[in-house]
């Protein structure tokens, strides 16, 4: 935060609501948690990246309703705290609660998923209907094997973040959510490597003039 408050970056929060078997958190401790954040950091200029500090809430398909509604109260006059939901109907049953999504789909082929373009128009949509922030995501490439999965997605040296960028865009985005800097274990990453050197912040930079909206 101090460095961020020094170079004039700009932050946000993702927080991690589900346990490393994919369980969600005991609502308490996610609600402690966001307390302890809009009491201990949220003022900082570093989280001045939009009207509030943001919070992603990741995970919230798996809390229900309720759960969710008993978190957020009293929290979203200072704080903007966004849905992770991956689909139409899972935001429509918080629009009400919450102050946007921001879907992490990191996996998706567009080779492949023939609807992948409008199911992200379908979410923006949605999403903006309800007054709420709408961030689109984007990866370079995707390679489960490392972590048990079979699922790969080839990185073409940088034509599979191209598409998958201009898509996100296409769907008229408040922000893109480039996944990831750093997840090497799923092949994600576009952090410098010895693999790919700095070949895709080379492939952002190209793309990093076009306006989100």
């Amino acid at each position: 935060i101090q460095i961020s408050e020094q170079e004039n970056f700009k932050l946000a929060i993702i927080y991690q609501g589900l346990d490393f078997e994919r369980n969600p958190l005991p609502v308490g401790q996610v609600e402690a948690d966001l307390v302890y954040f809009m009491q201990t950091y949220a003022q900082s200029a570093a989280f001045d990246l939009f009207e509030k500090p943001m919070v992603i809430w990741s995970g919230t398909w798996k809390f229900s309703r309720e759960e969710v509604a008993g978190v957020v109260e009293g929290k979203r006059d200072q704080i903007l705290i966004l849905a992770s939901e991956r689909n139409v109907d899972g935001y429509s049953r918080l629009a009400d609660l919450v102050d946007g999504d921001a879907y992490y789909w990191s996996s998706v082929n567009p080779d492949t998923f023939p609807g992948y373009p409008e199911k992200l128009a379908a979410m923006s949509y949605a999403v903006h209907a309800s007054g709420g922030l709408w961030i689109a995501p984007a990866a370079p490439g995707f390679d489960a094997r490392l972590i048990g999965g079979t699922t790969v997605v080839e990185r073409k040296d940088g034509e599979t973040l191209e598409i998958q960028f201009n898509t996100a865009m296409q769907s008229s985005p408040d922000a893109v959510g480039i996944i990831s800097w750093n997840e090497f274990s799923e092949n994600s990453h576009i952090e410098p490597s010895e693999n790919h050197g700095h070949r895709y912040l080379e492939v952002l930079k190209n793309m990093r003039e076009v306006s989100a909206r």
